[in-house]
């Protein structure tokens, strides 16, 4: 679930982090089976066609058609989920006020990455689903989510247990759930999770409606599996491993955070490139993006040591990253006559603790995007405003 300030919150992980690095080369880890440049971009899911594009492949373009849905005789309404860790209680308190004032629409494409990757299922599935995100996200289901692995952790693949967030996809992604999904997609609506290929660095899409509908009996495992990956932080979370053949050779692929690489994802990054429409003809989308944490710079006096520095570093460079990628992909948008509309958290909302998933900061954070969401949310007309913001009303 990587974004920004959170990981100022785990510092002292960090700190344990950069011991495990300075102690790895004393660790055994099972081996992985190798695989080349050309197989990776042959890659397939085996018992899945078709249910992972690459968000740079030029491939992507001509398959646009099938890939985002069909909408006949209508704009599609967007949903655009961004990660953010424990500030993810934004966003499924926003969608939740939302529902409550009366006007909040049924999304034909929802994308998540990261926490955004957690709440995109139900946000999907429509407001009959608000009370999951609540428990989710504002009920301290994830109080307890780091749990130090001990010395095996400083040697292994991640710091921290994989179990509670398994536990906790488990308990609200199930058959019904899975069900539900497929039968929106077919139906022509869409649901994407990103997640970051390591070993590609490539940010992957993965449509977690065809893997619904595929009708392998390992379906609700795939579906579990990549919403994991795409908030699994990288050092604090082992990375998932999913399997994939290419030219009849078997190996495994490494999954991480979906924050990593596109923290939100609005246009793939094959269409920002060519400047390709993402859309056929004269459909223009209405697109709703919710970024779950803040836009605007933190200042914050630096403490000259190597770890804060290095931990400031990555901080700025992700909130950096996810403000030129929403800036590009506003141009793109604009330039198209598309409609945007942007909600993040306001600059000045109360920094919450330096440690893991406080439940009752989640908690206060949902009730701040609750009551946003009621008055109606006051939408960014671009990135550019959040700073001079200039409100428009959702259209």
């Amino acid at each position: 679930m990587a974004c920004d300030r959170q990981w100022g919150r785990w510092r002292g992980a960090v700190a344990a982090l950069a011991c495990a690095v300075v102690l790895s080369a004393c660790a055994t880890e099972p081996p992985r089976i190798p695989y080349t440049l050309q197989e990776q971009q042959l890659a397939q899911i085996p018992g899945f066609a078709g249910i992972r594009m690459w968000a740079d492949d030029p491939n992507l373009i001509s398959a646009r058609a099938e890939a985002i849905g069909r909408f006949p005789g209508k704009s599609p309404v967007v949903l655009a989920l961004s990660g953010g860790g424990p500030d993810g209680a934004f966003g499924a308190g926003l969608l939740s006020g939302w529902t409550a004032r009366g006007d909040r629409p049924t999304f034909d494409i929802v994308t998540g990455a990261s926490a955004g990757a957690l709440m995109s299922p139900f946000a999907f599935l429509g407001s009959a689903y608000d009370d999951r995100m609540r428990e989710v996200f504002a009920n301290g289901e994830m109080a307890n989510f780091l749990q130090f692995q001990g010395v095996s952790g400083l040697f292994g693949t991640g710091l921290f247990k994989t179990e509670p967030l398994k536990q906790l996809i488990a308990r609200h992604v199930d058959e019904n759930v899975l069900a539900a999904v497929a039968q929106e997609y077919r139906k022509g609506r869409r649901l994407f999770i990103v997640t970051t290929n390591l070993d590609a660095q490539r940010t992957a899409i993965w449509d977690m409606g065809r893997i619904a509908s595929s009708g392998n009996p390992q379906a609700l495992e795939m579906f579990r599996r990549v919403m994991e990956a795409s908030a699994s932080i990288p050092g604090v979370f082992s990375p998932v491993l999913i399997q994939a053949e290419a030219e009849g050779r078997h190996f495994a692929e490494m999954h991480v955070d979906g924050g990593i690489t596109a923290n939100v994802l609005v246009v793939p990054e094959a269409f920002l490139i060519t400047n390709t429409n993402a859309m056929p003809r004269g459909i223009k989308p209405r697109i709703y993006v919710v970024i779950n944490g803040k836009l605007g710079p933190n200042f914050e006096v630096v403490k000259p040591r190597t770890l804060q520095i290095a931990i400031r570093s990555f901080e700025t460079s992700v909130r950096a990253n996810t403000r030129n990628t929403l800036l590009a992909s506003y141009e793109y948008v604009r330039r198209r006559g598309w409609n945007l509309r942007l909600a993040a958290m306001s600059d000045d909302y109360p920094e919450g603790p330096d440690h893991g998933f406080n439940a009752d900061y989640m908690r206060a954070l949902f009730d701040y995007g609750y009551q946003r969401g009621l008055k109606g949310p006051d939408w960014q007309g671009s990135p550019a405003d959040q700073q001079t913001p200039q409100r428009v009303a959702a259209q």
